[in-house]
């Protein structure tokens, strides 16, 4: 039965399912969102102003002032996931309240260190309070199975706003408060971020495993082994390496080569995303309506690489920055495709997992970016920071060139009861199903892979919302 055949009832039932989020999920959403956001811009807001301080602070050389920028990212990776399993235990807000004061401590303890070391402890620390992981499992505690892709989605679009405000933000509030004061205001936003949970953030009625956003060890081994998603985390790894890699030196460049106060590089960041963001938008429409993912993806590797050896061969400054302009455009494009491809590669019932191991790799790209970064800076001067990053943009380069063509299919998660998995694969665009009967509930979730193209939604909801018991 096609959605134009479906009864009345049907449909009116399908349609209660299919509404948007619910009063509860979208301020849930809205505050997690608004959490993650505020713990990101303080991380991000020192991107495009650290390395203007190389000069400044007390001991600092190229590699310490890497390892200042990007060694959060190591204490994220490695305590994300510790987190969010301690999160399983004794619940989420006390372990996101512990995060978040850890973060507070961090950005303290930078902004009254008067040299290097401190500021570099002082960052471990902000990645020490890891709650990204935890976050996402309370996001999904608080959203039914059929809305968690739109809460995860909103959250998402949280992250990539934090950063781009943060890139235009930098400049201005350093220009503003300096250094010293950017710590000090992101271990306020901390605190605000603590207060938006205890006000806002409802309380889960229950506390559980979620496959489709938690990182499950038994399929820690199979998500490892899969090629496809190993390039697909080295694609992040590299695109985090390679901007927190330039960002010791570009800076430097815009005051120095584009001969821009520092209190002015912010002129430079507001057309700069702006025009990026418009021309990465015609891209992503391309990849997914015409399914021309790869294509895509792998121009837009090529597009960073243009745009790195831009740098390397300015003559001038207006190919310095049309050249930034280009990198953006590329970056921005390869953030917002990368999550949606690891959606695509892995199964519906490994996604957690899958998402679990990007993003350690991404934090960890950070981290390299930063420490690696800093020695090349400091044993080969500018150029080595850019064919650094030009030889990581070559690898990618080939790792993508050679992967499978994605499928375009998305996961979908329905709360189901009494319903079979061949019922769920007759409908119209179900490729793939699979059923899990968690043992602390009394309905199965239905972990789907499907074609949004050709997807009977409207058959898939009425089926699941026939087989719910009636009370």
């Amino acid at each position: 039965m096609t959605s134009s055949e479906a009864t009345p009832g049907a449909t009116d039932s399908a349609a209660k399912l299919a509404e948007n989020l619910g009063a509860m999920e979208r301020r849930a959403g809205m505050s997690l969102s608004a959490i993650y956001a505020f713990r990101m811009f303080g991380i991000f807001l020192l991107i495009p102003v650290f390395a203007l301080y190389g000069e400044k602070l007390p001991g600092a050389t190229p590699f310490l002032m890497g390892l200042a920028l990007g060694i959060y990212g190591l204490t994220q990776a490695i305590f994300q996931i510790p987190f969010a399993m301690w999160s399983d235990k004794i619940g989420r807000k006390p372990v996101i309240y512990t995060g978040l004061i850890i973060y507070a401590i961090g950005s303290l303890v930078a902004g009254s260190a008067d040299s290097i070391e401190g500021i570099i402890f002082g960052r471990a620390l902000q990645g020490a309070g890891a709650i990204a992981a935890t976050l996402m499992a309370l996001a999904a505690d608080l959203s039914r199975e059929e809305h968690r892709i739109k809460m995860m989605a909103l959250i998402g679009a949280s992250i990539g706003a934090s950063f781009a405000l943060s890139m235009v933000m930098g400049p201005l509030v350093d220009a503003w408060i300096g250094l010293q004061g950017i710590f000090y205001g992101t271990a306020v936003l901390a605190l605000v971020g603590m207060l938006i949970l205890y006000f806002a953030v409802p309380d889960p009625l229950h506390s559980r495993f979620h496959r489709d956003a938690q990182l499950n060890t038994a399929s820690l081994g199979d998500v490892l082994r899969d090629s496809q998603l190993l390039r697909l985390d080295a694609g992040i790894f590299i695109l985090h390496f390679v901007l927190m890699s330039l960002f010791l030196v570009l800076p430097l460049l815009l005051r120095d080569f584009v001969q821009l106060p520092e209190q002015e590089h912010w002129e430079v960041y507001i057309p700069v995303f702006v025009i990026s963001l418009l021309l990465m938008v015609p891209f992503i429409i391309i990849a997914e309506k015409k399914q021309l993912m790869k294509p895509v993806f792998v121009g837009a590797i090529a597009t960073l690489l243009v745009a790195t050896l831009g740098f390397i061969f300015s003559e001038s400054r207006w190919l310095f920055l049309v050249s930034l302009v280009i990198f953006f455009a590329g970056f921005n494009l390869l953030e917002a495709s990368l999550p949606s491809l690891i959606s695509k590669t892995a199964r519906a019932t490994q996604k957690g997992t899958a998402m679990g191991v990007y993003s350690s790799s991404q934090f960890l790209g950070a981290f390299a970016g930063g420490s690696l970064g800093g020695l090349a800076h400091q044993y080969w001067g500018v150029e080595g920071v850019y064919f650094t990053a030009v030889g990581a943009l070559l690898f990618w380069l080939l790792l993508a060139a050679t992967m499978k063509k994605p499928v375009h299919l998305s996961t979908y998660l329905l709360n189901v009861n009494n319903v079979e998995v061949e019922q769920l694969l007759a409908v119209p665009g179900v490729a793939e199903a699979v059923l899990v009967q968690e043992p602390d509930r009394s309905s199965a979730v239905a972990y789907l892979k499907v074609e949004k193209r050709i997807l009977d939604e409207e058959k898939l909801l009425s089926l699941a919302s026939e087989t719910q018991p009636s009370n």
